[in-house]
């Protein structure tokens, strides 16, 4: 299921990459067209999350409310939802629809298990035909990470910490892309804030283990989301306000 999606990034990689001609600076731009691809949808999650937040007192009241009848708890909790026109699930289907271009780019500049994703393969036939040097340039982010294709965990254990340095904090920019927006949320909850530094958490762990390309990617997708809720978050305060 992957491997068409997996090919078809790889060929867009290439395209681009003829434009900019630095492969990081390809999945920057990989990840701005799937953002726009997706922008209708992610308009829609973020303007659910943010409805969720606003009506979040009233659900309170309901809860307390109903606390004994978890029934009837259940009926009058879906019946305001209708009754405000907020699907409770609405943010869910930008990041399903996200999760197998994820995986494939995941496998596309990685390696899984043994076998090397197309990228690895690429950079080891431009080094067989033209030599490591070229690959070594093919590989690198401009001057910030000299090979997109290899984990901060890899760097690190191969080079050491100073080597590491670059790719340890664009893994901490991956967690803070995954905090950030829950604690961007309105009137956001003790919960969710533990819940959103439990995830972050993950991130850094998942995030150390990963090709630098696909941190890459899901920083500048998360960058590009806080960006997003910024903007939407305004105009709709600004809206309530004139309401």
């Amino acid at each position: 299921m992957l491997e068409p999606i997996e090919r078809f990034l790889f060929d867009v990689l290439q395209v681009l990459h003829g434009f900019v001609g630095d492969y990081g600076l390809a999945i920057i731009c990989l990840t701005i067209v799937i953002r726009i691809l997706l922008l209708p949808l992610t308009i829609k999650q973020t303007r659910s999350m943010y409805e969720l937040q606003r009506i979040q007192p009233k659900i309170k009241e309901l809860q307390e409310k109903y606390k004994n009848d978890k029934e009837k708890l259940q009926e009058e909790t879906l019946k305001f939802y209708q009754e405000n026109k907020v699907n409770p699930f609405g943010g869910c289907l930008p990041l399903l629809l996200q999760m197998p271009i994820f995986f494939a780019l995941f496998r596309m500049l990685g390696t899984t298990g043994t076998t090397p994703g197309l990228f690895p393969q690429y950079i080891d036939t431009i080094a067989t035909s033209q030599g490591e040097a070229a690959a070594a340039a093919a590989s690198r982010f401009f001057g910030i990470l000299p090979d997109i294709t290899m984990s901060a965990g890899q760097v690190y254990t191969a080079s050491g910490l100073a080597s590491a340095l670059p790719y340890i904090v664009f893994v901490i920019l991956f967690g803070l892309s995954t905090l950030l927006p829950q604690l961007m949320q309105p009137g956001a909850q003790a919960q969710q804030k533990q819940m959103g530094i439990l995830m972050s958490g993950m991130m850094l762990f998942f995030g150390w283990s990963v090709s630098a390309g696909v941190v890459l990617y899901w920083v500048t997708q998360g960058l590009l989301g806080v960006l997003q809720q910024v903007i939407q978050t305004r105009v709709y305060k600004a809206q309530e306000e004139h309401a």
